[in-house]
């Protein structure tokens, strides 16, 4: 039997490699403002985590990350200087019907803020994160939501089409299907364009009239601009076939490190946008060798990353259990300067940062002791 105690005896060993960097330990509020992460996540959220309505704070949610209270923490206290910060204690989010996760864990992190060099950063964290797990046998695995976004930024489009993108860039089905559409391999859904063919045959305002009396949430007006907006839209010229490609590329490669950051470089060729984001991959990689890390070993896949948290913007990595499908990633984590920036209210700081599951790790180590 697995008790709690030994698996946050487990994590405390864990977090001494943070402290022993410079991690000052936080604490972090069990109840958190559902209209903040709200506004990160959107309505998805509520089917990860737990809510309750308050009195005086209004509706609130057990928290199911430490990332966004440590972030808003340090943007209301200390937005100007870089800081060092790790953390442990419980987070809570719901589990599929059937699931054999538990919905109350224990979590621990590490978060840097600041730095006048990202790439060393991110290399910094990564390698306590890889010293913290030595011994393991696990299997990491890196990412970077970076170059996608990068990539999405230079395809010749339009800004809506663009935002379209990168909005659902962490769902990929519905990702796909936006590029099938915005590249001609996939038709216009069939409703929208019985729409347009009645809208350019009678005008909006006909159609409109002809919906009947203004019924839910969206005023007339709103309805008509939308309508405006998939006009708009529908005789927007497809993407180019080269950028296209260039971006199916970059999200079924996967490599080392050295070959993947190659490939990049060899794609930035048909994509321009992309070579600023390929060099700092680049220096990444020169900070993981100076950090002690052989690149070589080292696996990027670009799609990593884009089914977990929506705040990373850059580099992500995480850590597997090769034997244990069943079991979620032992640790993960990322870079999320825009997530700092919407915290700060316009003002951000360049940040990274990670967690590790402590009962995984446990497991883990006492499956390899029986």
């Amino acid at each position: 039997m697995i008790l709690k105690a030994d698996i946050r005896a487990e994590a405390e060993t864990l977090q001494a490699v943070f402290t022993r960097a410079g991690a000052v330990p936080v604490e972090a509020p069990l109840l958190l403002s559902a209209d903040t992460l709200l506004d990160l996540y959107g309505e998805d959220i509520r089917a990860r985590a737990y809510t309750t309505d308050d009195p005086d704070r209004g509706e609130m949610m057990l928290r199911p990350d430490f990332t966004v209270p440590v972030v808003e923490m340090h943007m209301a206290n200390g937005a100007d200087r870089p800081a060092r910060y790790t953390y442990l204690g419980e987070v809570f989010r719901k589990q599929k019907a059937g699931s054999s996760r538990p919905s109350e864990y224990l979590q621990l992190g590490f978060e840097l803020f600041g730095g006048e060099d990202p790439a060393r950063a991110d290399a910094e964290v990564f390698a306590l994160f890889h010293e913290a797990l030595k011994g393991l046998g696990l299997r990491p695995v890196t990412g970077d939501m970076g170059i996608l976004l990068a990539a999405i930024e230079g395809l010749s489009t339009t800004p809506v089409r663009k935002a379209a993108l990168r909005r659902h860039v962490w769902r990929p089905r519905r990702f796909r299907a936006l590029l099938d559409r915005y590249t001609g391999r996939a038709p216009q859904p069939a409703g929208r364009i019985e729409l347009l063919e009645r809208v350019a045959a009678k005008g909006v305002d006909a159609v409109l009239d002809a919906a009947g009396p203004e019924s839910g949430l969206r005023s007339r007006a709103e309805v008509a601009a939308r309508i405006e907006k998939l006009r708009a839209d529908a005789s927007t010229p497809p993407i180019a076939r080269a950028e296209a490609e260039v971006l199916t590329a970059i999200l079924s490669l996967k490599a080392p490190l050295p070959d993947a950051c190659e490939q990049l470089r060899d794609m930035s060729v048909d994509l321009p946008a992309l070579g600023p984001a390929a060099e700092r991959f680049a220096d990444r990689i020169d900070a993981l060798a100076e950090a002690g890390l052989e690149p070589t070993e080292l696996p990027f896949e670009a799609s990593y990353g884009r089914t977990t948290m929506e705040y990373y913007d850059g580099f992500v990595f995480g850590f597997l259990a090769p034997a244990r499908a069943d079991l979620p990633p032992v640790a993960s984590g990322g870079r999320y300067d825009a997530l700092t920036a919407i915290m700060g209210r316009g003002q951000g700081i360049p940040a990274v940062g990670g967690v590790i599951r402590p009962e995984v790790v446990h497991g883990l180590r006492a499956g390899g002791r029986s």
